[in-house]
C-alpha cells in the first residue's frame, strides 16, 4: 500500500474524487470564454471518469476474486 508524506494509507478513491473536486473549482476560475467553457466541460468530465474507472475496475476485481 502507497503511504503518503504523512504516513497515512493512501486512498485512491478518495484522491481522485478530491482531484475531480479540484479541477471543478480550478475551471470555476477561469475567464468566462466560449473556448474555457468548452474546455473546461471536458475537463470536468475526464477528471470525474478517472475516479469512475478506478471504482469500477475495484469493483471487476472483487467479484474476480
Amino acid at each position: 500500500m502507497t503511504q503518503n508524506r504523512n504516513t497515512k494509507p493512501y486512498d485512491l478513491e478518495e484522491g481522485t474524487f478530491t482531484f475531480a473536486k479540484m479541477t471543478r473549482a480550478l475551471v470555476r476560475k477561469l475567464k468566462k470564454s466560449a473556448a474555457n467553457i468548452k474546455d473546461g466541460k471536458q475537463l470536468i468530465r475526464a477528471s470525474r471518469s478517472i475516479g469512475a474507472n478506478y471504482i469500477e475496475a475495484q469493483q471487476r476485481k472483487s467479484e474476480n476474486g
